[in-house]
């Protein structure tokens, strides 16, 4: 009764007002419980949750930026200069690379794992601090803190200068290959030359290519750790003597000139992974940096003398070698980078095993083309003179050791030194390539008897020259080339004799790139749309790109990949603009020809093509035409005359077309300058057709082809190279082939070549030609017709230019034709993105190391 009663008097109370409701409300929130209660569903809540975690991780950054500021500029984070964050943001980020290699040293040193030692003259990075966010997931956090402090992270990116260190495919390979490394947390560590300019910075100055020097490392060095007190000793010059010491063979080198060589290290991030590798730098410095004496007597200049001569060697990377001095400090160069590299090497190795017995199974000494040959023998004068091996024994241990990647066919690049400049420079080094030489002209003399001719071709010493890449043969277990084109050459051309010995040496790894720099970096909105549609597996396997194939008819996907790449060609137009004054259109043909400056990669095919084009404008102005915009970018070796004389022929038809108002609203020229990594990742999104168009057999894979086709270019090219690989994947009709096949270029040799009958029988060719040397295009072009019609030059148009120019320009006509069907040509781009899986360099690295280094 009594609960009855209270239910009822309940229900008869009056219904309270609005305020008193509000009261209640406010009281009952008030209250401890329900506090409790708030505070408990504020932290199950998912949105709050994220919110509160996001200004943790953002105040922690600031934390650390704050530190950060105060230890190297005195000031709160809030007052620094642009150039001050910058540096703040790299050294947080090393500081926590640092902490990562730490645990990750630990780890592969407790599990006694193989490590790979990567050699090479080049490791052409580029910019590192967005690479670094990106990979070690941080780039989001990073960003938001910079906000608070009143700068935008693209802003800081724009501040890094490239980190110069290459001048191609070469360098940038190296660089992809240790990021994969890292990433796939194989224990690797590449090994290069501080290089105080680098490659140098490119200005176009009256049509010509003008070398300025490229000062990296004034904000560059934030990335580098010197370890002084890791230095070594490498010696030059002087005299050597060896005398018997019971039984066993000593030396002594006397009234050298040595180098210190000091470390600088810089960490290497992977993606999504615990791992940080190292790149190892070499500086160079005299021992005596200063002569007291010289200066006491007033010869101020001579007083510095020595440390500058020393550090000449790590000044700038490939100094011009068409004179002697220039020859010298190139091999000095490579000694350093060798001597320095291999003596830290075996060092460390000795600390922890105290033997060299099972050097082979603990290290993989791995050659990155020729430049680092002299691996060779001097790890034989490590084991022989320093460990005291037997000339056997220490044979079996460097053989078992060393692998070596050829990189081209190219004579020019198959080094091959004085002999007597090598003997004055490196004394012992010498010697040791002489008994190398020695013993295997005896074996060859018992597998080749009598054929001398052969066994000089496969000499290391012969007709008064030191041949770097028969070095390698001599000695690798490992030998690959870099394409299956390229290593079918090697095997069957220019390595046949050593293949025909030990065919079992010889592999092929076809070159990689470090995808998720060169798409998911360099090209978020294509990256964010693929997440939309195939999830982001891809990011952590390259293949999963091949789930786009499903969506290659489907018409709402090939109009977004459409609106992609027509905003990076509005990126890239805006950048023409500022740094080339000209205005293109992003609605036109964007056709991309990016690479190094050499006649072999026929940027002249190109130009002469756009001359036939503007000629055929100019002679039907009202025909119809598919509006395009060329686009070169590309560095000539400062010693390299032709290739300058290409870039100035360039400039030249630029100037003439692009202000032709005839021609100029149908077809833009634009040479970009000062090509480098950073430039390449605004070019590459934005470019729809790749040239890729060397002659048949040249060129031995090729990156940029890769790089291009996975931000959905499609490839005009012939079967050269990857290119095959590349044809092998999308087939014959997602791509532009032209031009001769590598055997049909050599059955025209075989045959007789001869470049005038093409001219003579090609009137339009011959008028392009005639452009050249007319002074039509403000100057004359005499040495380079010359070099396409005589053989003034060595061997007339020796890149066969014209023998394919008439197929080239049928290609053309056709990339034309398929352009004016946007569905079938961004079909064709789909087809060229989700096929370009394969080309990773995670794959590269995985098979290098299972096929190659024997790693796990």
């Amino acid at each position: 009764m009594k609960s009855q009663d209270k239910s009822q008097e309940k229900e008869t109370k009056p219904p309270k007002t609005k305020a008193q409701e509000e009261q209640k409300v406010q009281t009952e929130a008030e209250s401890p419980v329900e506090i409790k209660k708030i505070k408990k569903r504020t932290v199950k809540s998912p949105a709050v949750r994220k919110a509160q975690k996001e200004k943790n991780e953002t105040d922690k950054v600031l934390r650390m930026l704050n530190e950060a500021a105060i230890r190297l500029f005195g000031c709160d984070v809030k007052e620094v200069t642009h150039q001050q964050m910058f540096k703040a943001v790299c050294s947080v980020v090393r500081d926590l690379m640092v902490k990562k290699r730490k645990e990750f040293h630990e780890s592969y040193r407790a599990n006694d794992d193989k490590q790979v030692y990567y050699m090479s003259m080049e490791f052409l990075v580029g910019r590192s601090l967005h690479n670094n966010l990106y990979n070690l997931g941080i780039e989001e956090k990073v960003a938001n803190a910079v906000k608070k402090c009143g700068f935008e992270i693209e802003e800081l990116y724009s501040i890094e200068p490239d980190a110069g260190l290459g001048n191609g495919g070469l360098g940038r390979l190296a660089s992809c290959y240790l990021d994969s490394m890292t990433t796939l947390a194989l224990p690797g560590t590449g090994f290069s030359i501080r290089y105080e300019f680098g490659i140098f910075r490119q200005k176009i100055v009256d049509g010509w290519q003008m070398e300025f020097p490229d000062d990296w490392l004034s904000l560059g060095d934030v990335w580098l750790q010197p370890r002084e007190d890791e230095a070594f000793e490498v010696k030059f010059g002087g005299d050597v003597t060896g005398w018997d010491d019971n039984g066993k063979y000593r030396v002594t080198h006397t009234n050298y000139n040595s180098v210190i060589a000091i470390p600088y290290d810089m960490y290497i991030s992977g993606y999504d992974t615990g791992a940080v590798n190292k790149l190892v730098l070499w500086s160079a410095k005299s021992p005596k940096s200063f002569d007291m004496t010289a200066f006491s007597r007033g010869e101020y200049a001579k007083s510095l003398e020595q440390n500058t001569m020393a550090e000449v060697i790590s000044k700038v990377l490939y100094p011009a070698d068409d004179h002697i001095a220039g020859k010298i400090l190139r091999l000095k160069q490579q000694y350093l980078l060798v001597s320095a590299s291999l003596q830290s090497i075996i060092a460390n190795h000795f600390e922890r095993y105290a033997t060299l017995d099972n050097l082979a199974e603990k290290v993989a000494i791995h050659i990155n083309d020729t430049h680092p040959a002299l691996c060779v023998p001097e790890l034989m004068r490590i084991l022989v003179d320093d460990h005291e091996y037997g000339w056997d024994d220490a044979w079996k241990i460097a053989c078992d050791t060393l692998t070596y990647t050829n990189h081209t066919v190219m004579s020019e690049a198959l080094e091959r030194w004085n002999e007597q400049l090598f003997k004055e420079q490196l004394p012992r080094i010498y010697q040791i390539a002489a008994e190398i030489n020695r013993r295997l002209i005896a074996q060859l003399n018992v597998i080749y008897p009598g054929d001398v001719a052969k066994i000089e071709y496969m000499a290391v010493i012969a007709h008064g020259e030191i041949r770097m890449a028969n070095l390698c043969l001599a000695a690798c277990h490992k030998v690959n080339g870099v394409s299956q084109l390229h290593t079918n050459i090697l095997k069957n051309g220019i390595f046949k004799d050593y293949y025909n010995i030990t065919p079992e040496r010889f592999t092929n790894v076809t070159n990689g790139i470090a995808y998720r720099r060169w798409l998911c970096q360099a090209n978020p909105k294509l990256t964010a749309f693929l997440t939309e549609i195939i999830g982001d597996g891809f990011k952590h396997d390259s293949m999963e790109l091949e789930k786009l194939m499903t969506y290659r008819d489907n018409e709402e996907v090939l109009e977004n990949l459409v609106k992609i790449k027509y905003e990076n060609k509005v990126n890239l137009a805006n950048y023409i603009s500022h740094a080339n004054g000209v205005k293109v259109d992003p609605s036109s043909l964007f056709d991309v020809q990016v690479k190094r400056l050499h006649e072999y990669k026929r940027q002249l095919l190109n130009v002469l093509q756009i001359l036939y084009m503007y000629n055929r404008i100019k002679a039907n102005p009202d025909a119809d035409f598919i509006p395009r915009t060329f686009i070169f970018a590309a560095k000539a070796s400062a010693g390299y005359v032709m290739a300058k004389q290409i870039i100035r022929l360039i400039v030249a038809v630029s100037d003439m077309i692009n202000s032709d108002p005839q021609t100029r609203d149908k077809i833009k020229v634009i040479f970009v300058e000062d090509y480098k990594v950073s430039l390449a990742e605004i070019i590459i999104p934005a470019a729809e057709i790749s040239e890729q168009i060397s002659i048949a057999g040249k060129e031995a894979s090729g990156t940029g082809n890769m790089k291009l086709m996975i931000n959905g270019a499609i490839t005009l090219g012939t079967l050269d190279g990857a290119n095959v690989e590349i044809n092998e994947q999308v087939g014959d009709e997602n791509m532009f082939l032209f031009g001769l096949h590598a055997n049909e270029v050599e059955a025209l040799w075989q045959k007789g070549y001869n470049p005038m009958d093409y001219c003579n029988n090609n009137p339009e060719l011959k008028a392009v030609l005639e452009m050249l040397t007319s002074g039509k295009l403000g100057t004359r072009f005499d040495d380079v017709v010359r070099s396409l019609l005589t053989n003034n030059y060595g061997v007339a148009d020796a890149y066969m230019i014209l023998a394919d120019f008439n197929d080239y320009v049928r290609a053309q006509n056709e990339v034309s034709m398929t352009y004016k069907d946007t569905e079938k040509f961004t079909r064709m781009s789909l087809v060229n993105i989700a096929k370009a899986g394969i080309f990773s360099s995670d794959r590269a690295v995985k098979q290098y190391a299972e096929e190659i280094w024997n790693m796990r």
